[in-house]
């Protein structure tokens, strides 16, 4: 039996914003109405940063988009391709080929300001039409905007970066969010009574400004209100990286080791050095009290 064709969604995709879901939408209904296999089509990397040098810290990382995309869209095949030289080089017609011949394109959908090919020669009216010349569909999403503001990840960074958690959300349709594995700190949080869950997020990954978040942690599908620093930790770290601590609220788990997610659902307070360690435990509580107080106001779903 020949395997089915495809509708792949063509795109970088950081954040699987609100923009994005419109055009992963439109390939799952592409998929359903016309008997083909919904795909996405994603770079490894920036191409930005790649092009560049510059570095560009991401809203999700590749395993963060799978997830995403599987969750909200059913779309099971997300192609990470590697954003290298040769595909820096690849003439924007190649591209189109490779989609149509390896990859087994029927349709594409892309986004209203979609570059591709060589020095961005590729534009969404070039897709269009040689889409149709090799026998393939496309569809070209319109920018998506939220009261006069387009969507974009270069908006929801610039949100998270000035500590504004509640507007990235708005944008993104969800709340932002790190993953990674629970790993063991310095012991500090459960000798001043406040044991943490610690993560350090993907070298590669955006860590909203630094402070204190209201937040909530997901591990193996089981979810636990808490409190989470993000930062360097000036009080007690000299030359520390950045590190997430969540503190949970209602019970204390075992953790260690094991996958979680958590999302920042709201600033409380910017990162502070304390003159010393009853200051900071102080402080501690206060914060943990202020993460109970919005938890307890707001219906996080």
């Amino acid at each position: 039996m020949n395997e089915k064709r495809k509708v792949i969604a063509l795109g970088f995709f950081d954040g699987v914003h609100l923009g994005h879901q419109a055009l992963l939408r439109k390939t799952a209904e592409r998929a359903l109405e016309r008997d083909l296999e919904p795909a996405v089509f994603t770079f490894d990397r920036s191409p930005r940063e790649f092009v560049t040098g510059v570095r560009v810290p991401l809203l999700t990382t590749t395993e963060e988009k799978r997830r995403v995309v599987r969750e909200l869209f059913s779309i099971r095949e997300v192609i990470a391709a590697p954003f290298d030289g040769k595909m820096m080089t690849l003439p924007w017609v190649d591209f189109l080929l490779m989609l149509a011949q390896e990859l087994r394109a029927g349709w594409l959908v892309a986004g209203h300001d979609f570059r591709f090919g060589h020095q961005n020669a590729g534009t969404p009216a070039l897709l269009v039409k040689k889409a149709a010349s090799l026998g393939m569909g496309c569809d070209v999403i319109p920018a998506v905007t939220l009261e006069g503001t387009t969507v974009s990840s270069t908006h929801i960074r610039a949100l998270l970066e000035r500590g504004e958690p509640e507007e990235a959300a708005r944008f993104l349709g969800r709340p932002f969010s790190i993953s990674g594995p629970v790993r063991h700190g310095k012991g500090l949080g459960s000798r001043i009574g406040t044991p943490t869950l610690n993560l350090v997020p993907p070298p590669e990954q955006l860590a909203p400004a630094y402070g204190v978040y209201a937040s909530r942690v997901t591990v193996d599908g089981r979810r636990y209100a808490a409190v989470t620093n993000v930062g360097v930790r000036p009080t007690v770290d000299v030359a520390g990286g950045v590190t997430v601590e969540s503190h949970l609220l209602e019970e204390d788990a075992q953790l260690y080791g094991r996958l979680c997610r958590v999302e920042f659902l709201s600033r409380l307070r910017p990162e502070t050095k304390f003159a010393d360690l009853e200051a900071l435990r102080s402080q501690i509580a206060r914060d943990t009290e202020a993460a109970r107080a919005w938890h307890r106001r707001y219906t996080v779903s």
